[in-house]
């Protein structure tokens, strides 16, 4: 496929520019139903989805048979772009994508959003669930950013009780990131009888994920006894959903979260208490499958560069995230491999994709 495709051409953009002088100070947003230039102006905080480019379809395998794969997202306009791209890195790499079928978690209903996502892949195999948010309510506890708070940053804690009875395994990722390589290959990982696989970094220091009152409290500390934990990243994992009902992994992590509420046990959102549950016993998968930090820290998201070895997965979990610093014109340079699968088209919303015009 042509990458270059992809970009808009100037002239496009030159038109839309013109389009948008001639408009009224405060013009009604309209859309043609056969795909023109969308004009107007959205204002924020009024939610808005974003205009994307038809992808192409995919049939890249001579022989693929009707073993579906099950893949996991969760779905917000704040985040469609990143969704988006991971999606069409799915399908352009795998060898039979039309066996990929997306499961979409979302906090409430948006025609907009979904009507989105079949314009943009029309033979696209999905389905929308909605995740009551009214089941982590005051569980959450406030973090070190205020994205890792909202309710649909938990929602993976609880898909095998949302997603159909009959799927069995799936796999749980991210919205900000691509692949480069073909899913199936991640989809035939051995479990070896564990609830969960992921790549695991047993290099980092385990420790800095909990507070000092965690590690000070005898009866706490002793969670890892007879483990030998290490890190793993929630943004990519695959899930023997069955067994996670039957050893009600849902309910130990809530327990988690209400010992967190009542005393400071980490700052990280969701993830502490994944560790606590199933640190040290998991699947450990190639690292290759989650190149992850690119967004950089939490904090300032800074830039990063790539880690060294092979690479089927690319992810920016962290602070930044690659369209907005893309549109921003200060990208880092791995924001770069991110942008080929970017479908997204700015000037079907407004004058570089902004949110006002003043």
């Amino acid at each position: 496929m042509d990458r270059m495709a992809f970009y808009t051409s100037p002239l496009l953009g030159l038109l839309s520019f013109f389009l948008l002088l001639s408009a009224t100070a405060t013009p009604t947003p309209t859309t043609s139903s056969s795909g023109g230039i969308r004009l107007g102006i959205i204002r924020k905080p009024t939610p808005y989805v974003p205009i994307f480019r038809e992808a192409p379809a995919f049939r890249n395998g001579e022989s693929c048979n009707d073993n579906r794969m099950h893949v996991t997202m969760t779905l917000d306009a704040n985040y469609l772009r990143g969704t988006m791209a991971a999606v069409l890195s799915m399908l352009q790499h795998s060898m039979c994508p039309e066996n990929v079928e997306f499961h979409f978690l979302c906090t409430r209903f948006e025609p907009d959003v979904e009507a989105s996502i079949k314009s943009t892949f029309p033979y696209l195999k999905f389905k929308v669930y909605r995740f009551d948010s009214n089941r982590v309510r005051g569980k959450i506890s406030k973090s070190i950013r205020q994205a890792l708070d909202q309710p649909l940053n938990y929602a993976r804690i609880y898909l095998a009780d949302i997603i159909p009875a009959d799927v069995k395994r799936v796999i749980y990722l991210d919205s900000d990131l691509v692949l480069v390589d073909d899913i199936a290959k991640l989809w035939e990982v051995d479990l070896e009888g564990k609830v969960l696989a992921a790549p695991e970094y047993c290099q980092a220091n385990f420790t800095k994920y909990f507070s000092n009152l965690f590690w000070s409290d005898k009866s706490l500390a002793k969670t890892f006894d007879g483990r030998k934990p290490c890190y793993f990243n929630t943004g990519v994992m695959v899930v023997d959903v069955d067994k996670w009902r039957q050893g009600r992994y849902t309910q130990r992590v809530e327990e988690w979260m209400v010992v967190q509420k009542q005393k400071r046990l980490y700052l990280l959102g969701s993830l502490p208490p994944f560790l606590l549950v199933l640190a040290g016993n998991i699947k450990g998968v190639d690292h290759r499958w989650n190149q992850h930090g690119l967004g950089g820290d939490n904090i300032e998201g800074r830039c990063r560069s790539l880690h060294p070895g092979p690479i089927s997965l690319l992810h920016w979990s962290g602070k930044g995230k690659p369209w907005l610093r893309l549109d921003s014109r200060k990208p880092c340079t791995v924001d770069y491999l991110w942008a080929p699968y970017d479908l997204y088209n700015p000037y079907q919303i407004g004058w570089n994709g902004l949110d006002s015009w003043d």
